[in-house]
């Protein structure tokens, strides 16, 4: 928003039901640059038609991957340059779109906004979503491919190699955003992959950070963690694991303190919250108002490792919009990562608020 639009919606929260001509002499403004700046305002989602009726926040909005995940587990040893007999899943998969279903399984209303083929992978896997999140920000790219992540398993359910088709997210650009910004700006919170373009993660990081939106980010990968800007002022959730804490920060971490320092170098950086994930041995966390404390996991038993860091991101921000602290937060996700061990599912179906809270009691 620039200043004048600034000063429009100061007067119109004073009084909604101000008509356009007293916005003009109460301003100084002509009433037809009045109407200019309040069509703007629409658009940006600041306002919502007559009456000028303010947006309530409302839910999560992730932004980000959705893709086809596909594990290829071998029966046997593998032989090379044959065929080898061997088991196939398919299932939902993409970093955003994975917490926006954890989130829909809480209970928690939860947006979408991802680009996926016109194609029978992208029909189906919005088709898997709906259920969960709204998806009618998102939208299918003609000769495209869905993005798809497939990995080899060997016959224990250890990854040999995996492939990764993400080239439908370079399409994306600002405009894709900005025309989807009324449903950014009305957000409780926005959640942040960074499969999208350099450019594009960027700027909606400068634009919610100078609009006052609330911003979480998720690396995804450490290659893709380096698309990042040195600043994350304006981000209220940083949220990775070790790997890319080194990777962002160009440095090594091997003790308990050097997770500490790393962390804290992050929150140096902008970010207002840092949490870094240490697998088996749950997550660290450190904020800008001093709070610096280690949550260790349950003792579960571990079916599949794959999703439980989405659900554990999901969980943190759901208990931080109910209203929990860092480490209450922090203790959410965690129990939502440890169903998520348990089942052989990307997203555990078991997942509800009924499940989590039954958990809760029993970890904490």
């Amino acid at each position: 928003m620039n200043e004048k639009e600034k000063l429009l919606l100061k007067y119109i929260e004073e009084n909604p039901f101000m008509s356009q001509q007293e916005l003009s002499e109460r301003s100084g403004m002509s009433r037809s640059a009045v109407a200019g700046y309040i069509s703007s305002l629409v658009k940006q989602g600041k306002i919502l038609g007559r009456a000028y009726v303010l947006p309530n926040k409302k839910g999560i909005t992730c932004i980000g991957g959705a893709n086809i995940d596909r594990k290829l587990q071998l029966d046997g040893k593998l032989m090379p340059e044959t065929s080898n007999p061997g088991k196939t899943e398919q299932s939902a998969g993409g970093v955003a779109r994975n917490i926006a279903e954890n989130l829909g399984r809480l209970g928690k209303p939860s947006n979408l906004i991802t680009v996926v083929g016109e194609d029978t992978e992208g029909s189906w896997l919005l088709a898997q979503t709906k259920s969960f999140a709204d998806v009618s920000s998102s939208q299918r790219m003609g000769n495209q491919r869905t993005g798809a992540y497939s990995a080899i398993l060997d016959e224990a359910g250890e990854m040999l190699f995996a492939v990764a088709d993400m080239n439908i997210y370079e399409s994306v650009d600002i405009d894709f955003i900005n025309k989807r910004w009324g449903v950014i700006a009305s957000s409780e919170m926005v959640l942040l992959d960074t499969n999208f373009p350099e450019d594009v993660l960027k700027h909606i990081i400068r634009r919610c950070q100078t609009e006052g939106v609330s911003l979480t980010v998720i690396p995804v990968s450490e290659p893709k963690v380096l698309k990042l800007p040195p600043s994350l002022e304006g981000v209220t959730w940083f949220i990775c694991n070790k790997g890319e804490a080194e990777a962002y920060l160009g440095m090594k971490i091997e003790t308990e303190g050097d997770y500490f320092k790393a962390a804290k170098e992050i929150t140096k950086r902008g970010a207002e919250r840092t949490v870094i994930t240490r697998g088996d041995q749950g997550l660290i966390y450190y904020t800008t108002y001093q709070e610096a404390r280690a949550v260790l996991p349950p003792k579960v038993e571990v079916t599949d490792v794959t999703g439980a860091g989405d659900a554990l991101v999901a969980g943190i921000l759901f208990g931080y919009l109910k209203g929990s602290d860092t480490d209450g937060a922090c203790r959410i996700g965690v129990t939502c990562s440890s169903i998520t061990l348990q089942s052989k599912f990307t997203v555990a179906p078991a997942l509800n608020k009924s499940k989590l809270q039954q958990e809760f009691s029993l970890y904490y």
